[in-house]
């Protein structure tokens, strides 16, 4: 499933994007003055290969959840079961994740693929988008490994997470989805996408860590050093990214790299959250360098990775708010700038349309 993927990733349709800018040069409005959202219209076009492209809806949450070996490093001072926790609470629709979502209108899917506490939850009652946010179980075992220690993931783990992020975007798109959304859940999470970003870029760990969920100074410090000790040990080949990502990954960053690529086969735009999408990102690219076509930088997370990360990816977040939730929340506050970039090309008249005099 992997390589066939990779395969149907294309670059981006020039001829759907030349219309889309000469079409953005004739609507009643100064030629730019609609900044960045013009070439993101332009883009999109280009991924459809269509102008004007789809209106991106409805959209789909996608949250992978999983947990995380290194959290024994001591990284985060948040027990490890609240990943579990967590989850019962998007389902139960309590969480901001989910506040955001009904108000963007967007379907929420929690995908277990690697969580250490058995989930107490019945999958199938939660499996009706209707009703509410639907659980998949998909774990491929119960957390990662201890990266300091021995390698995070085996390649046939890293591989089968993958898999199930591309069986999850293509399920969505068949159901109608016409984006998708990135979110995740890992407590401890923000540690293996340091990792990730240092090891695919390379940046020095202490550029690329953060301080996750607000931890203190002697926290902070015992992280980046968590961080090197791991890419000391493994030394991960960035010309191997299925490496790197068994090396010092988690499964919802696989997860996560995988339902990029898969929705960047099916040509669908996916809205990236912060530094776990970002890190995620960086796979899916060294995977298949055409998959950042379809890649949305939603907002710039405080976690100075995701910086490094868009960065490296040639991307521009759409929003900047000081967020570092995750679940996907920047991502779903971002999305009506996207539909607003292309329902200016379906709906706003050109100057011979609307008989407008032009300069």
């Amino acid at each position: 499933m992997l390589e066939t993927t990779i395969a149907a990733i294309g670059p981006l349709d020039e001829p759907a994007m030349a219309a889309a800018r000469d079409l953005q040069a004739r609507l009643t409005k100064p030629a730019g003055s609609l900044g960045a959202l013009e070439e993101l219209s332009v883009r999109l076009a280009g991924l459809a290969g269509a102008c004007p492209p789809p209106l991106p809806e409805p959209a789909a949450v996608a949250i992978f959840a999983g947990d995380h070996g290194v959290h024994a490093q001591g990284v985060t001072p948040w027990p490890q079961e609240v990943t579990a926790q967590m989850i019962a609470n998007f389902l139960a629709g309590g969480a901001v994740v989910n506040a955001f979502a009904r108000q963007a209108g967007a379907s929420v899917t929690v995908v277990d693929v690697g969580v250490a506490t058995p989930l107490p939850i019945d999958p199938d009652a939660t499996d009706d988008p209707a009703v509410g946010p639907r659980l998949v179980a998909a774990n491929v075992r119960r957390g990662t490994r201890d990266m300091t220690v021995t390698a995070a993931l085996t390649r046939d783990e890293a591989r089968a997470a993958l898999e199930i992020g591309i069986r999850i975007a293509g399920d969505l798109v068949d159901a109608g989805a016409g984006i998708l959304l990135t979110g995740d859940m890992g407590i401890g999470n923000t540690t293996p996408s340091a990792a990730l970003v240092a090891a695919l870029t390379g940046t020095d760990p202490a550029e690329a860590t953060g301080r996750g969920t607000g931890v203190n100074d002697e926290t902070y410090r015992r992280k980046v050093g968590v961080v090197r000790t791991a890419l000391d040990r493994h030394r991960p080949d960035p010309a191997d990214p299925l490496g790197v990502l068994a090396a010092v990954g988690g499964l919802e960053h696989a997860a996560l790299a995988g339902l990029i690529l898969g929705a960047a086969a099916r040509r669908v735009p996916v809205l990236l959250d912060g530094v776990i999408a970002a890190s995620a990102a960086l796979v899916a690219a060294a995977l298949a360098p055409d998959a950042v076509g379809a890649m949305v930088a939603g907002h710039r997370s405080t976690e100075p990775g995701a910086t490094v990360a868009l960065r490296h990816l040639g991307l521009d977040p759409l929003i900047d708010l000081g967020l570092r939730l995750g679940e996907g929340t920047g991502a779903l506050l971002a999305l009506p700038v996207v539909t607003g970039a292309v329902r200016v090309l379906h709906e706003v008249a050109t100057f011979d349309s609307a008989g407008v005099s032009e300069k």
